[in-house]
Formats: C-alpha cells, sequence, structure tokens
C-alpha cells in the first residue's frame, strides 16, 4: 500500500508597475508613460511524506511594531512567510547551530526560543539587527 502523502499549496499574488519597464532610460518622471499594474501570481505546491504543519506567530519587536509569520513545515521543505519592507517574503530553513535559521535573498530571520531577528546579511558583520522581537505570547 502506498504511504500517504500530504499537499500543501501556496499562492501568492504580486503587482508591478509595468511602467518601471517601460524605458530603459529615464530622465524625469514625466518621461514615464502611464500603465495599469501587472498582476502576477504564484503557486507553490510542496508534498510531503508526513503532515504538513502551518503555524502563525505574532512577535512583537523592539520598534512596537507586530511582526506575523507564517512557518510552513512540509518535510523536507521548511519555510516562514516573514514580511520584510510591506512585501511577504518566502524564507527557506538553513544550516543552523540552534533555533530556526531562514535566509531569503539577503534577509535573515532567525527565531530561538521565543526571541526572533531580522538582519540584512549585505550589512557589515557586526551591524546591528533590522529588527529584534519577542513571541507575542511569551511577552507579560
Amino acid at each position: 500500500m502506498p504511504s500517504p502523502r500530504a499537499m500543501l499549496v501556496i499562492g501568492f499574488s504580486l503587482f508591478v508597475p509595468l511602467a518601471a519597464f517601460a524605458q530603459a532610460e529615464v530622465t524625469t518622471l514625466a518621461t514615464v508613460p502611464t500603465v495599469p499594474a501587472a498582476s502576477a501570481s504564484l503557486t507553490l505546491t510542496l508534498e510531503s511524506q508526513s503532515d504538513i504543519e502551518r503555524r502563525t506567530v505574532s512577535y512583537l519587536c523592539e520598534d512596537q511594531q507586530v511582526l506575523t509569520v507564517h512557518y510552513i513545515n512540509a518535510a523536507p521543505n521548511f519555510l516562514a512567510i516573514v514580511p520584510v519592507e510591506g512585501q511577504s517574503l518566502v524564507f527557506a530553513t538553513t544550516l543552523s547551530a540552534s533555533g530556526a535559521r531562514y535566509v531569503s535573498g539577503p534577509y535573515e530571520w532567525w527565531s530561538h526560543q521565543g526571541e526572533a531577528t531580522l538582519r540584512d546579511l549585505m550589512q557589515d558583520e557586526d551591524a546591528e539587527p533590522l529588527v529584534t522581537c519577542t513571541e507575542a505570547n511569551n511577552t507579560p
């Protein structure tokens, strides 16, 4: 008998202004034609030999903002969807000595024992994190 498989389908929508692609060289904003925004969507299908876990965690950050992070565990894929500068970025897990470490482009999201940091890996190694947060359910 075949082993049971779980499947998760994640949908994303992206809106990109076509004006950004309209001209290679733009000297002033007045030369950019008015073009409606284009939309695109991405569907990601993850299959897993075990159960798929989806968890949503709210974090209270030092700057008083609240980050809502979605974790998707579908072995062998472990993802985090983290809001960065107004966009939801998909982070994939990577090696970590402790906690859960995820990367997306130049960004790193690292959570450990209810604490989490977002870093820009393009900055100096000693640079402060972009944000440091605590799980909301762990705050008094």
